[in-house]
C-alpha cells in the first residue's frame, strides 16, 4: 500500500487530515491545517466541542479566528474514518506519584484503531518518553482495528512546541521536528506538516529520537529555573535582591536569562518525570533532573513561608489575617490552570490555618473548583487584605500603580502593616520601597 499520495490528496481537498484532542494544542494545529486542507477537529468533550462550534474558544488561544475557522468540530470518533492523515493531541499528565499517566494517549490509541481506514498515517504530538508511541501505541491501535503497522497504515511522531498564551512564539514560527516509522512516512509527515510551518521542519531519524526531543529540551529549561530558584533562595538569606543580581549577571553576552519562579504546567513540570521514570526503567537513576525537580517543586511552600514570614514582622497574627492571592493560572495572560504551582502556595498556607481567598480573571472558576477545590473570587467582590501575593504576571497586575495596590488593604492599616509578595517580580525595586509597604519578592 502506497503512503506518499496522501500530502497532494490532502492539498486538492480528495482527503481529511482529523485532530484528536482540541485542546491548547490540538486547537490551535487544526485551525491552522483548516486554512490550507479539509480538517476534521474531533474531541471526547461534546461540551468543548460545542462551543467551538458556537465560536467560543475557551483556551484563548486563536480567539476570534474560531468564528471563521473550517475546521469541522466533531465528538463523534466515527467521523475519524474519513481521514487519511491522523494527529494525536491529548495532554500527558502525571499521577499522584509523578509516574506518567498515559490513559489519555491509550484511550486516544484506542479511538484511533477503532475508526481508521487502511492506508492512513497516524502522527503523535503528546509529549511521552521514548518508545510509547512505538511500544504502547502502536500495539493498541493495531488491536483495535486489525491492521498491521508497516503495512496497512503508518504511524509518526512529531512533539507539540506550543507556548499556551504566547502571541509571539506560535505555532507556524516555531520550527517543528518530525519523524516517521521509515522513509516513506517520515517524508510524507514531513510534507504535511510544511504547509503550515513556515519556520520549516527538522527531520530526526527515528520516533524515539523524536520523542527524546522534547522531554530532554523541557527538562533542561527545568534544570536551569531550578538553578535560578535556588539562587533565589540563597540570595534571600544573604539579603540580597535576586532580580538585581540577574539583571546584572544577564549584563554578559553568554548569560540564559532564566529567572526563579513557580514551574508549572503542561510541560516543564511534567516533562522531566517522563524522561526520568524511562531511564529508571533502564536502570538509571537520575542525579541532576530530580534534583531540579524537588526545587521547583518546593517552591510554592518556600514562597508561603516567606509570606508568613513577612506577616510576622509586620506585626500581624497569619491565622487571623486576611491572605489575598492574585492568579492561579500556571502561567500569566492564559487561562491554562494545569498543574499550577499556585495550589502549592495555598496548600502550604491551609496548613497554617491560614485560608487565602483567590482571584483570576483569566481562569475559568469552574475549573480552578473541580481540579483544585478552590473557589475564586470577583476582583472587585476581594475583601480588604492584610497580605496580598501576587502569584502570577497577568497585565492588569503588572500595570496596578502602587496607589491602585494599595487600595487592596484594609482601611486603618499604615503602609509598613501591607504586606505585598511579588513573586514574579513584577513590580520595580524603587517603587516598592517607595511605597512604604512591607514587601517581599522572588
Amino acid at each position: 500500500m502506497k503512503f506518499n499520495g496522501i500530502y497532494n490528496d490532502l492539498i486538492s481537498g480528495k482527503e481529511k487530515l482529523a485532530l484528536v484532542g482540541l485542546g491548547y494544542v490540538g486547537m490551535p494545529i487544526a485551525v491552522e491545517f483548516a486554512k490550507h486542507v479539509p480538517v476534521i477537529g474531533f474531541d471526547i468533550n461534546e461540551t468543548r466541542v460545542n462551543e467551538y462550534k458556537n465560536g467560543i474558544d475557551a483556551t484563548n488561544e486563536i480567539g476570534d479566528a474560531i468564528q471563521n475557522t473550517t475546521v469541522d468540530f466533531t465528538a463523534d470518533p466515527k467521523r475519524l474514518k474519513e481521514a487519511k492523515f491522523i494527529i494525536v493531541a491529548v495532554p500527558t499528565p502525571v499521577k499522584d506519584d509523578n509516574s506518567p499517566d498515559l490513559k489519555p494517549v491509550k484511550g486516544a490509541s484506542a479511538l484511533v484503531g477503532q475508526n481508521m481506514q487502511p492506508g492512513t498515517i497516524v502522527v503523535f504530538e503528546s509529549t511521552v518518553y521514548p518508545g510509547v508511541t512505538e511500544d504502547i501505541c502502536i500495539p493498541i491501535i493495531e488491536k483495535e482495528s486489525g491492521l498491521k503497522c508497516g503495512v496497512d497504515w503508518k504511524i509518526g511522531y512529531s512533539p507539540e512546541r506550543i507556548n499556551p498564551g504566547d502571541r509571539v512564539h506560535t505555532l507556524t514560527k516555531i520550527q517543528k521536528i518530525v519523524s516517521g516509522m521509515d522513509e516513506e512516512s517520515a517524508t510524507e509527515i514531513k510534507k504535511v506538516y510544511d504547509i503550515v510551518i513556515k519556520a520549516g521542519t527538522f527531520s530526526v531519524s527515528t520516533i524515539k529520537t523524536a520523542e527524546a526531543v522534547k522531554v530532554i529540551e523541557n527538562s533542561q529549561r527545568d534544570i536551569n529555573i531550578a538553578f535560578m530558584n535556588e539562587i533565589a533562595m540563597i540570595c534571600d538569606k544573604m539579603q540580597i535582591d535576586t532580580d538585581e543580581v540577574l539583571a546584572g549577571m544577564n549584563t554578559k553576552w553568554n548569560a540564559l536569562g532564566f529567572r526563579p519562579g513557580l514551574v508549572g504546567g503542561h510541560c516543564i513540570g511534567v516533562d522531566p518525570y517522563y524522561l526520568t521514570n524511562a531511564a529508571e526503567k533502564l536502570g538509571y537513576h537520575s542525579q541532576i533532573i530530580l534534583n531540579g525537580r524537588k526545587v521547583n517543586d518546593s517552591m510554592g511552600a518556600f514562597v508561603a513561608d516567606a509570606a508568613i514570614k513577612q506577616m510576622i514582622e509586620a506585626g500581624m497574627a497569619p491565622k487571623k489575617a486576611t491572605v489575598v492571592i492574585l492568579g492561579i493560572t500556571f502561567k500569566e495572560n492564559c487561562p491554562d490552570t494545569r498543574n499550577s504551582k499556585v495550589v502549592d502556595i495555598i496548600k502550604h498556607l491551609k496548613e497554617f490555618d491560614i485560608n487565602p481567598i483567590v482571584s483570576d480573571s483569566w481562569a475559568d472558576p469552574d475549573v480552578a473548583k473541580k481540579e483544585y477545590g478552590v473557589e475564586l473570587t470577583e476582583f472587585k467582590k476581594l475583601p480588604k487584605a492584610d497580605c496580598v501575593i501576587v502569584a502570577v504576571g497577568h497585565n492588569e497586575y503588572r500595570s496596578m500603580s502602587m496607589m491602585e495596590i494599595k487600595t487592596l488593604f484594609k482601611d486603618g492599616l499604615v503602609d509598613e502593616e501591607k504586606v505585598l509578595i511579588d513573586v514574579k517580580s513584577i513590580y520595580r525595586m524603587d517603587e516598592l520601597r517607595a511605597s512604604g509597604m512591607s514587601f517581599w519578592r522572588l
